[in-house]
């Protein structure tokens, strides 16, 4: 194993025991099992108990758990380790193993670095280091936000505008991803700090009409500092449904709960056609006691043919919250109905919770097994769902059993919940561990394992 196959492996969840898993261990007893498996390649388990040993103030067995994945180079394993240890107070141990993979080269050090080095009260030596950096999208936001805490936002915003002037020829290659719109949108947060708010919104209102970004950046500044008229306008002129968010947030915290309905209903109606808004409008009277309505303004915009299906998952949960499984049932018939009948497995599952919360369990898995899909493994994994819901796990790993390789997490689950632990882990080491590519000797030592 090196750092090349920790990074595969812990990207795709694939040949290791998911963070979930690990999650499921500690909660039901086997610490011991995870302290096994950390010294056998298991990055998730590694990181649990170590976390673990620190809160018993056993940090040097701790950083001994982890050790070996450090030797890999792994920049994951620094960054935990470092984490871990500015948490536990030894800020320049955190500092020290940072530092020696920026002056390797590390293409992420860097930030991590001089982040690091501001909260511990060395910021301006954070901010020259991360100044001939300007151009990189990454540290630019990292320079912003150190330079407030070093005193030089003036410099960071000379630099940024000077930036400002670049005209992208061939985004995001010519500028490295910093383009004239995010410099912009970076000296509107530096005039923000510095109390300029005037100046920031009117910096944002200049492109704010065909800048997503800065629509979304400008609403988000005009409701922390209560501009709700100026939001008010914002939100009649934007499509983009930031201003509205904003606004009926802003609205709901102040406690004027029918303003912040109104804000979704603004525009004759318009904004709740809109399919995330009609989500956003569906949770607030969710919140609110107001289920019924909730799930109206849901059915008003739901339909197959829009490519917004998951909204039928928000309203079933919603028809589920209400008691009213019947009706969402019903529901479902007519929308198929108006669609000559058809509904792929995505749609139909949709009905097996609103089934077993009306006829029972045993109904649910039996329609569910009369569909045409209902003997696939995606199909298993809901049918399992269904049963450990019950109390019924042991019948959930016999489903589960039959697509092991598809389902092998959520059986390990089920394997776990029973006590079964070590037919989990042989389920879970039975994954193909393939080695990744040829590491890179800049980044990587020899590995330990």
């Amino acid at each position: 194993m090196d750092a090349t196959d920790l990074d595969r492996r812990t990207q795709t969840r694939s040949g290791c025991i998911p963070p979930e898993l690990v999650s499921r261990l500690l909660e039901r007893g086997h610490a011991d099992v995870v302290e096994q498996q950390s010294g056998r390649g298991e990055w998730f388990c590694a990181l649990a108990w170590a976390r673990l040993l620190g809160e018993r103030d056993r940090q040097d067995d701790a950083l001994e758990v982890l050790a070996p994945y450090l030797a890999t180079g792994w920049w994951t394993a620094v960054v935990s380790a470092a984490e871990l240890l500015e948490g536990w107070g030894r800020v320049d141990e955190a500092i020290e193993i940072t530092r020696v993979r920026m002056e390797a080269g590390h293409p992420m050090a860097l930030e991590s670095y001089t982040r690091l080095l501001a909260r511990h009260g060395r910021a301006d030596e954070a901010f020259t280091l991360l100044r001939p950096h300007i151009g990189e999208l990454s540290l630019a936001v990292a320079l912003v936000d150190v330079a407030t805490v070093a005193g030089r936002d003036e410099e960071a915003a000379a630099l940024l505008a000077l930036r400002a002037e670049h005209q992208c020829s061939d985004f995001p290659w010519c500028c490295r991803g910093l383009s004239r719109d995010m410099t912009t949108g970076l000296l509107a947060t530096l005039l923000e700090r510095r109390g300029r708010v005037d100046e920031a919104i009117a910096l944002l209102h200049t492109d704010s009409s065909t800048t997503i970004d800065h629509r979304e950046q400008l609403a988000a500044l005009l409701a922390r500092h209560g501009r709700v008229d100026e939001l008010r306008a914002a939100s009649a002129a934007d499509d983009s449904r930031y201003a509205v968010q904003r606004l009926a947030g802003l609205l709901e915290e102040r406690g004027d709960v029918e303003g912040a309905i109104a804000a979704y209903r603004q525009a004759d109606g318009a904004t709740v056609h809109a399919p995330h808004s009609a989500y956003d409008l569906a949770q607030l009277l969710a919140r609110h006691g107001r289920g019924d309505e909730a799930i109206e303004v849901l059915r008003v915009r739901t339909d197959i043919r829009t490519g917004d299906d998951w909204l039928l998952h928000a309203l079933s949960d919603l028809y589920l919250d209400q008691g009213r499984p019947h009706d969402g049932l019903v529901y479902l018939d007519a929308l198929a109905t108006a669609h000559e009948g058809e509904e792929d497995w995505e749609l139909y599952g949709l009905r097996l919770r609103l089934i077993a919360a009306r006829d029972g369990v045993d109904e649910a898995i039996a329609r569910a097994r009369s569909h045409s899909e209902g003997t696939t493994s995606y199909a298993a994994r809901h049918v399992a769902e269904l049963l450990t819901g019950a109390g019924r796990t042991e019948e959930a790993v016999v489903v589960l059993e039959q697509h092991a390789p598809a389902n092998s997490h959520d059986l390990a689950a089920c394997l776990i919940d029973l006590g079964r632990v070590e037919d989990a882990l042989a389920l879970l080491n039975r994954r193909t561990r393939g080695r990744g590519g040829p590491t890179d000797s800049r980044w990587h030592d020899e590995s330990p394992f």
